[in-house]
């Protein structure tokens, strides 16, 4: 079992700490930095780079975040990224005495940056001394003829983030119909896939029935504590009155839809997986080690999760 860690500065809480230690985690998949297009440019530049306040005690796993827009870019110097990238992300472990023996890139290509992107994994790939591995999404598993795959020592499948943002009562993070139409794909994948599972939640901001944003760190039990807005459904609730919270204006009426994660939902995601994948994984990693996530189960229940597979 892993925890994903993606905050911009690494200090651990001491209810992080503690879910680390009670279920016996060994191994942070960190996000060190993301990769995009310079507005002014439209060259590639890392952002938002991870500050460390503390050193990790787990063994570390950086991720980097390379965006689809860079790998769009016709004119692209895929040698030049890579060790580019490559150097940033030991600039960073030099500056904070940190050892890793693994690299991951997250990125959802497309049928559009594929070529490019399996470029880069290659040349990424020759140029490593430590394993890499990449994340992979549904729609990568189900199409991996037309998708390719890229040329790591394994992925990881992101179970999550299945829907479009929309102001209808469909959960956008998990939707099991969703997810049925990928499963069986799963048996013909090639390439060794671990897990990753979803722990966050969030709200979807709505205005005149059209999504205009989401909210982070959002719970139904925070909405339900505002006398700011009313609960008009199981997942709903309405503005009351206009007002500011947390740097945000709400009108009156604007709607609030919370996606969630049940830990029902997570048994199912367990079930659903452990039947449908090729091998047993390694490492079911949980997105995202925060204790505003973790507090919404109870202890002992992420080792319940990864007992199931």
């Amino acid at each position: 079992m892993s925890f994903y860690y993606w905050k911009t500065v690494f200090k651990l809480s001491e209810t992080e700490k503690q879910v680390l230690s009670e279920n016996g985690v060994t191994q942070l998949y960190l996000r060190y930095f993301d990769i995009e297009l310079s507005p002014k440019t439209l060259k590639p530049q890392p952002v938002s780079a991870i500050h460390f306040n503390e050193k990790p005690q787990q063994k570390v796993v950086p991720v980097v975040y390379l965006k689809n827009e860079v790998m769009l870019q016709k004119d692209l110097d895929v040698k030049d990224l890579v060790a580019k990238t490559r150097d940033f992300i030991q600039q960073i472990n030099r500056k904070n005495d940190i050892h890793v023996d693994e690299i991951q890139i997250d990125c959802d290509w497309t049928l559009a940056s594929r070529d490019q992107y399996l470029k880069f994994i290659d040349l990424f790939q020759k140029s490593a001394t430590e394993k890499l591995s990449a994340t992979i999404r549904l729609h990568q598993v189900k199409y991996f003829g037309q998708t390719k795959i890229p040329n790591v020592d394994y992925g990881v499948l992101m179970y999550y983030n299945m829907g479009k943002i929309a102001p209808d009562s469909l959960n956008s993070i998990y939707n099991r119909q969703i997810a049925e139409r990928y499963l069986k794909s799963l048996q013909n994948y090639p390439l060794r896939l671990e897990v990753a599972l979803p722990v966050y939640s969030w709200a979807v901001h709505i205005r005149d029935n059209k999504a205009i944003g989401l909210k982070n760190k959002m719970s139904l039990s925070e909405l339900n504590e505002d006398k700011n807005f009313k609960k008009t459904g199981s997942y709903f609730f309405e503005v009351r009155v206009s007002h500011y919270k947390n740097g945000t204006f709400y009108r009156k009426n604007d709607r609030l839809k919370i996606e969630c994660i049940q830990p029902k939902d997570l048994e199912e995601m367990a079930s659903d997986l452990s039947y449908n994948l090729k091998t047993i994984p390694k490492q079911v990693i949980f997105y995202d080690l925060d204790e505003y996530n973790t507090n919404n189960y109870e202890k002992g229940f992420f080792k319940q999760i990864t007992d199931r597979f």
